[in-house]
């Protein structure tokens, strides 16, 4: 009989799963409710979510025998770290697995903004030829602000300069030696805010980054200036956003994440000058797969008591 049992909430890669496979019963409940959750979470030893599953105090309260939790990607806002940490229960996540697609979707969202990509496709589709119309703008010798100046942060940069942006950045929890290093210029968040033709955020969800470009940001920054957000939802107040929107402080925003998910089809989604998606910069074939294969042994090693690559909690 495997020595643990281990529950999946919201889906794993084939790959991870005959890792676990290989020393542990596994269950895929792929969907399950916050109520059935409760139920059963009391007969496994760990936990293994996306960002769909809240893990709560309850959750935690309820798993008697549960042991580590494990997020399949970066973000673990979605688990109540005080709790865990409480309860003794090891947090882990596969931080590294998803680093490609989310720079590659920010620098997308970044081209499709700055050449309006999204509305000449739909006008192509409806038999409009809005040549004349679609006049956008170069990223080449643009200033790129980048907030959170992590693995996603720095990998963008990296591919923005490869379009010939200046790259400047922001991160309180990296040395200005190391953003150098990175291939950035450190700089204050204020002069970010007043020098970055385009600015992309990088950074988790926290109570000190929640709102982090509101109203003061937005008045600080160049007339025209594009924002780029595939982190978090809630790190941008999308109410200020749709304000610098509507009087032209902000001339297009491309978004992936949203405080309230999905947002449904609010004046912010719908705006013209917004190009959104659906949560997708973690979606892709290869960042799932070494997802899968990262939380797996991750968990694996966070049961069997081994040296752990990525503890949260």
């Amino acid at each position: 009989m495997a020595a643990w049992k281990i529950l999946l909430t919201d889906g794993l890669e084939e790959n991870g799963q005959s890792i676990l496979r290989a020393s542990a019963q596994v269950d895929d409940r792929s969907g399950i409710s916050a109520d059935e959750l409760l139920q059963v979470i009391g007969n496994y030893d760990a936990l293994i979510v996306r960002g769909r599953t809240k893990v709560t105090a309850a959750v935690l309260e309820a798993g008697k025998s549960l042991k580590a939790v494990g997020r399949a990607g970066v973000g673990v806002d979605n688990i109540d770290l005080e709790a865990a940490r409480a309860r003794q229960v090891t947090v882990v996540n596969s931080p590294i697995a998803t680093t490609i697609a989310v720079a590659e979707l920010a620098m997308g969202l970044m081209l499709s903004v700055v050449r309006e990509l999204p509305r000449a496709d739909a006008g192509m589709k409806n038999g409009k030829w809005l040549k004349k119309e679609l006049e956008g703008s170069e990223l080449y010798k643009k200033t790129l602000g980048v907030i959170g100046f992590g693995r996603i942060g720095s990998a963008t940069a990296q591919r923005a300069a490869a379009f010939g942006m200046e790259i400047i950045a922001y991160d309180p929890l990296i040395s200005a030696e190391e953003i150098r290093k990175r291939g950035a210029e450190p700089v204050s968040l204020e002069e970010l805010y007043r020098r970055a033709d385009v600015i992309t955020l990088h950074l988790p969800l926290t109570k000190d980054t929640r709102g982090i470009l509101g109203e003061g940001a937005f008045q600080q920054m160049k007339d025209g200036v594009r924002i780029i957000c595939a982190a978090r939802g809630g790190v941008i107040d999308e109410d200020a956003l749709l304000a610098a929107l509507e009087s032209g402080k902000v001339a297009g925003a491309g978004l992936d994440v949203y405080a309230t998910e999905p947002p449904g089809l609010t004046a912010l989604v719908s705006h013209p000058r917004v190009v959104t998606t659906p949560h997708v910069g973690a979606q892709t074939v290869e960042a799932q797969q070494r997802a899968a294969e990262d939380i797996a042994t991750e968990i694996l090693a966070a049961l069997g008591g081994e040296t752990l690559r990525w503890k949260v909690a």
